[in-house]
């Protein structure tokens, strides 16, 4: 039996409808899976961790070189440092110590079941915008909000581009809610936080290539 197709149209970048290109189902119609597309944001969001948090340890905080008072005859507890960690300004027990590591992985039938499910829950919520392709002769940023607004592409707006477009890049940058990135580095977290994602008709091909 042949493959479904989901019929998507291709716009201009002043929201012109100019065609449409046929999607696989098994890509951008897939039932939602919300275990895996879970596990992969969990995977996402571990991943950016800097983990760079330190405290010190006994034997890094400055002091205590002498012993606060003597042993006996003072009536007070014994103390022999006051880097010790029950006194203010002592060290810290337990702490981070700065090289903690708290990445996870998913394996990567997991990871593709995820992120089919995600473009397919763009396309279902009507996410998708499809042009025909970018160009920008010069660094404008009204120009990309012109495309964007002619494109109804509102809200938080994630442009994914197959090859480096400087001009796209830097015109891109200063807009609030509007992030710019290639089609090899887009994850399923990104995906879910973004109202709207505008590929163009080629970048769309090479996603489905990747994931049948």
């Amino acid at each position: 039996m042949a493959e479904k197709k989901l019929s998507v149209a291709v716009y201009s970048q002043a929201g012109e409808k100019l065609s449409s290109v046929n999607l696989s189902s098994e890509v951008f119609g897939v039932k939602e899976n919300e275990q895996v597309m879970h596990d992969a944001v969990l995977v996402y969001q571990a991943n950016m961790r800097q983990d760079t948090a330190k405290t010190k340890k006994r034997d890094e905080v400055s002091g205590g070189g002498k012993k606060p008072w003597r042993q006996k005859g003072t009536g007070r507890a014994r103390a022999g440092s006051s880097r010790s960690p029950i006194w203010v300004g002592g060290g810290t027990v337990f702490g981070p110590t700065g090289v903690q590591n708290h990445k996870i992985a998913q394996n990567r039938k997991e990871h593709k079941l995820a992120m089919k499910c995600a473009y397919s829950a763009v396309v279902k919520n009507g996410g998708l915008v499809l042009v025909d392709g970018f160009k920008f002769d010069s660094i404008k940023t009204k120009l990309v909000v012109k495309m964007l607004k002619d494109l109804k592409a509102e809200g938080k707006v994630l442009i994914v581009v197959k090859d480096v477009d400087e001009n796209l890049i830097l015109s891109a940058q200063n807009i609030a809610n509007v992030v710019v990135t290639a089609v090899d580095n887009v994850s399923v977290y990104d995906l879910m936080y973004f109202d709207k994602v505008v590929m163009d008709k080629d970048t769309i091909k090479l996603v489905e290539e990747a994931l049948l």
